[in-house]
């Protein structure tokens, strides 16, 4: 028997119960699945999915048939009784998976307790062909709810076919939930202005893709933005006077605003009937009885247009009344509301107005996060899903280590406090400039920790495990040379943003961005106090870039190692078969060189460096770096159209050239 370090395939989610056995199982050239009627799988798409995979491992068809008349090498069935409990108490999801000579038998409690043991057995097909493990499984996931966020409106819009791809993967991997973002990307009647040149995804797009994540088993749940981070449509013509701050419509767009401004003004009876016209079109589309209506970083409330009611009756109560009121919108429907919990969890006092079928997306991304939160939402008495990130956002590459930690922690709290799921989230700030395919490592990391939050695994076992498993990576280090890669991030797209928005358009200090980032937020006041001025321009990004400058020292030796990465994978990645994963690493490591040579020649133009050891510091060719990112941003903007619309492409490429003309501007 093949102890778990030697055997060359692995499992992921890890089963809760595996024995395997001696010897192996020869799958036959031709066979059948038999597939019982009573799974309630009307297109019989499990037993498909199985064939699909035998014919790619083996090249060799099967059948598929029903009923007792017919026999099937591989059998699924639903389960007459069921004695086997998941560690939540419950059965849902639950399955056995046995593999003899005899033949392959998955049972399950129900349909979704099927559809995961044919995950399982798919992926071991995947990595052993036709020549299987003798093994038996007993198996059932922690979390009842294992779900994923995607943002689909920050700039990127998936096409339905990649939509539909990354459906199959969450499948493979045993998630039961999918949740878009949606702020302006939709094409709501009557809002032309708002999501006009956003490739907005449509009502035939979601009736089509809610149909095919329920055959998966995945409950595709609407999400909508509907008091915060209404950026987009508190700028438009139509809809401004709805926002806290319609005096602002008019500034030039920033990605650093849109994360943090354009509150609607919910002292004002409109901003309930634009909040409910979006709830009660959008939910007609979905046959999810679940609706997030998201009320995450209300920034402005009671600052702007609310102000004078926030001093009547209090923020917090200000912010509950609004939500109630749509949560209690909702339940007259008999929908089920969501909502992000961070503006309920700095004020607790709204905890206790929660009404009892409302749940509480409890969000915390800090690699290091404590469960303060999560005990916060359960001595409440509220229900929670717990909420972790797969650390992609503003960046090129993947933050693999913080995904890892975070994911893991945040799974252990919701487990220990009774929280009813797990929500991972897939976020594109600024602009959704992170390839969605780079996330991939923080999904899976995100399925074994839902299913399995207590296991104990080293993140260099499941990174190898990754590999094999979703890469076909024979040597497992493909994930582990991403995550090296990944270190290497030294200048990332988060700082060349704040570099160049700083600038507010008229060659004067944005003190809005300026405000976000740390080391200028106390000197704004501090600078005003001492001199009588505002900060310019110039000393805002003088003093960003001298506080970078420790970890820009560091630039060119994260170069080379990065450079050494790209050496490494390259084999890797050409013995994989999948040209898509290949291209999109290849461009966000090529990008992410650019980047650190960007800081570096930043750091030059603004005299920033040892004065007693240059080391490895050299003068940077301006002009040339210039063109090289441009021509880096047209191969980027092809492996864009591999997954996503056009959508908001342009705003990344016009930040690119943006820096490139920067670039310019300094050499001279």
């Amino acid at each position: 028997m093949a102890s778990e370090n030697t055997r060359k395939w692995a499992i992921i989610p890890e089963p809760n119960s595996m024995t395997v056995g001696e010897g192996t199982v020869l799958l036959p050239y031709a066979e059948r699945v038999n597939e019982s009627i009573a799974i309630g799988d009307g297109d019989f798409l499990l037993a498909h999915q199985l064939v699909a995979d035998i014919r790619s491992a083996t090249g060799t068809d099967w059948d598929i048939a029903t009923g007792d008349m017919w026999s099937g090498f591989i059998r699924l069935r639903i389960a007459d009784s069921w004695d086997f409990d998941s560690q939540d108490g419950g059965t849902a999801g639950a399955y056995t998976l046995t593999i003899n000579t005899d033949g392959i038998t998955i049972t399950g409690c129900d349909f979704e307790g099927v559809r995961n043991g044919v995950q399982t057995l798919r992926q071991l097909i995947r990595q052993n062909g036709a020549v299987l493990p003798v093994l038996q499984i007993e198996d059932a996931p922690a979390y009842r709810i294992r779900g994923y966020y995607l943002d689909a409106t920050r700039g990127r819009v998936p096409t339905l076919a990649w939509l539909k791809q990354w459906a199959d993967k969450l499948c493979l991997y045993k998630y039961n939930q999918l949740q878009l973002y949606i702020e302006h990307t939709f094409a709501f009647d009557g809002m032309s202005e708002t999501w006009r040149g956003s490739s907005p995804l449509t009502p035939a797009d979601t009736l089509e893709f809610d149909q095919y994540c329920a055959n998966l088993g995945i409950e595709l749940v609407p999400s909508v933005s509907t008091f915060g981070h209404q950026y987009v449509a508190m700028r438009t013509q139509e809809l401004r006077e709805l926002g806290e701050f319609s005096e602002d419509a008019d500034r030039p767009f920033s990605f650093i605003e849109r994360m943090r401004h354009h509150t609607l003004n919910v002292a004002d009876d409109r901003a309930f009937a634009f909040s409910a016209q979006l709830v009660d079109s959008y939910l007609q589309l979905f046959r999810s009885k679940r609706f997030n209506i998201c009320a995450d970083e209300t920034f402005d409330l009671g600052k702007g247009k609310s102000k004078q009611e926030a001093q009547r009756v209090g923020v917090a109560a200000l912010y509950a009344t609004y939500v109630g009121k749509l949560c209690e919108h909702l339940s007259k429907q008999g929908r089920e509301p969501m909502f992000w919990g961070d503006i309920a969890i700095e004020m607790p006092e709204i905890l206790e107005t929660l009404p009892n079928n409302v749940t509480l997306l409890n969000w915390q991304y800090d690699p290091e996060a404590t469960d303060e939160k999560i005990q916060l939402v359960a001595k409440a008495g509220a229900k929670q899903i717990v909420c972790p990130a797969v650390w992609g956002w503003n960046a090129l590459l993947p933050r693999i280590d913080d995904a890892w930690n975070n994911i893991a922690r945040i799974a252990r709290y919701g487990i220990d406090c009774g929280a009813e799921g797990m929500l991972v989230t897939d976020w594109g700030d600024f602009g959704h400039v992170n390839d969605p395919r780079m996330a991939v490592p923080g999904m899976i990391f995100g399925a074994q920790y839902a299913w399995n939050p207590a296991e104990d695994t080293a993140e260099n076992d499941l990174l190898e495990r990754i590999s094999r498993v979703e890469y076909g990576d024979c040597s497992a280090r493909f994930v582990a040379l991403l995550r090296s890669a990944s270190a290497q991030a030294v200048f990332t797209w988060r700082e060349l943003v704040e570099y160049l928005e700083l600038d507010d358009g008229a060659g004067n200090c944005n003190t809005d961005v300026a405000q976000t980032i740390p080391c200028l937020a106390d000197r704004l006041v501090d600078h005003l106090s001492d001199c009588g001025n505002a900060l310019t321009l110039r000393e805002a990004r003088n003093r960003m870039m001298r506080n970078m400058a420790t970890t820009i020292e560091r630039i060119p030796q994260a170069n080379r190692a990065l450079q050494q990465c790209m050496v490494d994978i390259a084999p890797i990645a050409a013995h994989m078969g999948n040209p898509g994963i290949t291209a999109a690493v290849r461009i966000a490591m090529e990008g992410q060189l650019l980047l650190n040579r960007v800081g570096f020649a930043l750091a030059e133009a603004h005299d920033v460096r040892d004065a007693h050891d240059a080391g490895d510091w050299r003068p940077s060719d301006y002009r040339a770096l210039a063109r090289e990112l441009e021509c880096w941003c047209e191969a980027y903007a092809k492996e864009w159209n591999a997954t996503s619309q056009p959508s908001e492409l342009h705003r990344i490429q016009e930040t690119v050239w943006k820096a490139a003309d920067e670039l310019r501007r300094i050499s001279k």
